[in-house]
């Protein structure tokens, strides 16, 4: 009797600590959706679009001038996830 008393409040308190944790979760993702949301993301790109590719531009040329066997490495492997889309596009039409 004493047995199946305990097993009750541990079950109750296991369902407690369950709603508790669900309420947790519901409040991280909540809290996440701030940090993931694309909406502010796109926006600032559409107002800031010319800054952005300016910027680009002035990173690449910088990297061309110190280090110009990284863009090669950057070009080789942009090149062998091409190939690698390709092969996995081929195979799935097959």
């Amino acid at each position: 009797m004493a047995s199946e008393l305990t097993l009750i409040e541990r079950n109750k308190q296991l369902e407690d600590e369950v709603v508790s944790l669900k309420e947790k979760i519901i409040e991280l993702e909540n809290k996440l959706q701030k940090y993931t949301n694309n909406d502010s993301k796109k926006r600032y790109y559409e107002k800031n679009k010319e800054i952005i590719k300016q910027k680009a531009l002035e990173k690449k040329k910088l990297l061309k001038e110190e280090n110009p066997e990284k863009i090669k490495e950057y070009a080789h492997t942009a090149y062998l996830n091409r190939k690698a889309k390709l092969e996995k596009e081929k195979i799935e039409n097959i």
